[in-house]
């Protein structure tokens, strides 16, 4: 397996953070109040509990587990990375992930040696991300992938962000396979790191090897401040809401697009894929502020990926492309 030679990432760049940014998939209607005071209230001065014993508490009072279940992590990168270095630890050697997915999967594999295959069947790490990305959707191998075996992951990371549709796994999957969350995105704080995954039934020397690869002190106070907040319930209450919101804004921005020639993919989040009529002119967005997120290296080559933004943003992004198409103002309003 060829490592892939950088990481593609949407949000701020080397021009700082964009004006108008279609390319991450925050939560626009954020940040969460709640996680944000708690963050002005974290204790900097001092290291967190390294058992981080009352965070496993409360995330596992959430999610309605056992606390020994809770597995701290740095962010769902590293995690990503950890139990891939887990697996091959444990002797796997072959990895298999949707055609579409998240690069750090398979850099991560990359990075380990893992094979990359194309049966279900026949990987020791399989990853599954619903909803997915880049396009937002179930997958539809979901259930055989979760039944056939291997170590499964479960990336939850826009879970909380789901505007239609369910999970694939029903409650008794769930619990073969390990979940993945990652609720900055959600709560609209993507520049605090931190995340947490739930193991599954039975997972313990897998879950042992995890936790002896992780560095002391994963999570600093912020992180667990954040996390903390995450299952308060005025904060669930503020990301029903926001939910409300963003559904509204999805039906304008889909209305938009498609009334300036883009082809529109399905989705289920608060994101969507869709194809240009025409070669976009991507500096010439960046310049006015706009930027969007290029689908190529997640396996969806000619589409851009935009997260839902307001009425004022979406405004822009119609006057950009009218401005840089093929270098003149375009026909469309």
């Amino acid at each position: 397996m060829n490592m892939p030679t950088r990481q593609e990432h949407g949000g701020p760049d080397a021009q700082g953070v964009p004006r108008w940014d279609f390319s991450t998939n925050a939560n626009v209607c954020g940040p969460c109040p709640v996680a944000l005071a708690a963050l002005a209230q974290a204790d900097a001065q001092h290291y967190p509990d390294p058992a981080y014993a009352a965070l496993r508490a409360a995330l596992a009072a959430f999610h309605g587990v056992s606390a020994e279940r809770i597995v701290v992590a740095g962010s769902a990168s590293e995690f990503i990375a950890r139990i891939t270095a887990a697996v091959v630890r444990a002797g796997g050697h072959s990895v298999w992930q949707p055609a579409q997915a998240y690069g750090d999967y398979a850099r991560a594999a990359a990075a380990w040696g893992l094979q990359r295959v194309t049966d279900p069947v026949a990987a020791n790490l399989l990853w599954l991300c619903e909803p997915s990305s880049p396009q937002g959707m179930a997958e539809p191998l979901a259930q055989a992938v979760a039944e056939q075996g291997g170590v499964v992951v479960l990336d939850r990371a826009y879970e909380p962000l789901r505007l239609a549709g369910r999970c694939s796994l029903d409650a008794a999957a769930l619990d073969t396979v390990w979940q993945l969350w990652s609720p900055n995105k959600a709560l609209a704080l993507t520049g605090v790191r931190g995340a947490y995954a739930i193991a599954p039934l039975g997972a313990g020397a897998l879950q042992a090897t995890l936790e002896s690869l992780a560095p002391s002190w994963l999570l600093g106070a912020h992180a667990v401040a954040m996390l903390t907040a995450w299952v308060q319930p005025d904060t669930q209450a503020w990301l029903a809401h926001s939910r409300e919101q963003l559904r509204e804004w999805k039906t304008q921005q889909l209305a938009l697009l498609r009334s300036l020639g883009w082809q529109c993919l399905s989705s289920d989040a608060n994101y969507l894929c869709a194809q240009a009529p025409g070669p976009v002119n991507v500096a010439g967005l960046r310049a006015q502020g706009i930027k969007l997120r290029d689908t190529t290296s997640m396996g969806l080559p000619g589409h851009w990926r935009l997260s839902v933004q307001p009425p004022a943003a979406q405004a822009a992004l119609a006057k950009a492309l009218a401005l840089t198409e093929n270098g003149n103002v375009s026909r469309h309003p």
